[in-house]
């Protein structure tokens, strides 16, 4: 969405530093978009919110209490549309009326069928002047989870890869750590924290036995829902994820007749059941287990798995976004591949990418992709 021409420099400062704030918000506050807010008067902040943990209180209403009478008369700088509806708090669009600001920047619209311009429209009716898209592009991609999740009803997946240069995640008996170094390994827990959820298949979890928490420094408590996929519950009980299930939410989806004792086995330890139905080939199918998680209220999720759920994801067109690290060695065909076969019969089967960002990481390369 195009700058409007009444917006300035300063305008795009403002909105550059609420998208920033929005950005800290990535991973949680699901089900609810991770916006960001400042109160501009007289050239001077006089607030800054972001939507808070869990998704209330909203960023709006941060600022604004932060700002308290100081935000008669400015201009706030929003990355999402201000709420228009009743929900668990009163319309943000109204908190804004009532605190007399001037006007409003607004990066994008809200695709919520609850809001979809109404909040706008409520601004402009009390004669507050509405600037609509400024530094849209940049927060549709913060936001992409919550927006696909509203207009499709399942999370956005990003499906994370770290491999040599030939595209081998193991030696062919299976030992992977590490391929990449560091720096890469310390990102990953990053996009862990950034990620309301993480997925692994059960062969993944029972092979390596993970945490999948997030172990950076300071973002511990940033850790992630954790999911695995077990069609006929073979994770062990003993598995490190169901041990801390109690500290840290973890789902397993598996088939609805899945061994009923497991099942609530499982519950006793405090893991959240979750029945999916199969697909043809007998395991769970993925894009049902999308959608029941996208009414769970999931927006993002990072797929740590192997080459099968790769492969998997690839066959169904499930993956948005691609995040692949690649290591400055060669595995030869000895090695286990980023992915099994899946039927790509010619090339235009293939599922396609583009190229969002190439960097660095240490000694290692990461590429960020989207689907075409």
């Amino acid at each position: 969405m195009a700058q409007l021409p009444s917006t300035t420099t300063t305008d795009r400062a403002h909105m550059i530093a609420a998208l920033a704030l929005a950005r800290r918000g990535l991973g949680e506050t699901w089900p609810n978009p991770t916006v960001g807010c400042v109160l501009v008067k007289d050239g001077r902040v006089v607030g800054r919110g972001r939507t808070s943990p869990g998704g209330r209180p909203h960023a709006e209403i941060g600022a604004l209490s932060q700002a308290g009478v100081d935000a008669r008369g400015a201009t706030a700088y929003v990355t999402l549309e201000p709420c228009s509806h009743y929900g668990k708090t009163p319309p943000c669009a109204d908190a804004l009326i009532q605190a007399g600001i001037a006007r409003a920047v607004v990066a994008n619209p809200d695709p919520d069928p609850r809001v979809n311009g109404a909040g706008v429209g409520k601004l402009r009716t009390a004669g507050i002047s509405v600037e609509l898209g400024l530094c849209g592009e940049e927060a549709a991609v913060i936001n992409a989870g919550f927006f696909k999740r509203v207009r499709e009803g399942s999370p956005l997946v990003t499906l994370k890869i770290a491999s040599s240069l030939d595209g081998r995640i193991a030696t062919n008996d299976g030992k992977s750590r590490w391929i990449t170094g560091a720096p890469a390994r310390t990102l990953v827990h990053l996009l862990r924290a950034e990620n309301d959820a993480v997925l692994i298949g059960s062969g993944t979890a029972t092979a390596d036995n993970p945490e999948l928490t997030c172990r950076l420094p300071g973002l511990e408590g940033r850790s992630p829902l954790r999911i695995v996929l077990d069609s006929y519950l073979r994770l062990p009980l003993t598995a490190k994820l169901v041990a801390t299930a109690e500290e840290i939410p973890t789902w397993i989806l598996t088939r609805p007749d899945a061994d009923a004792d497991r099942m609530d086995a499982f519950r006793q330890c405090g893991v959240d059941i979750i029945p999916i139905p199969p697909g043809r080939d007998g395991r769970i199918d993925l894009t049902a287990a999308f959608s029941v998680l996208g009414e769970r209220g999931l927006t993002s999720i990072l797929v740590e798995g192997g080459g099968r759920m790769s492969a998997a994801l690839f066959r169904e067109r499930l993956v948005d976004r691609l995040a692949w690290f690649h290591a400055p060695m060669v595995l030869g065909g000895d090695g286990l591949p980023a992915s099994v076969p899946f039927g790509v019969a010619k090339l235009s089967d293939a599922p396609r990418f583009t190229l969002l960002e190439s960097r660095v990481i240490g000694n290692d390369i990461l590429t960020l992709m989207t689907r075409e």
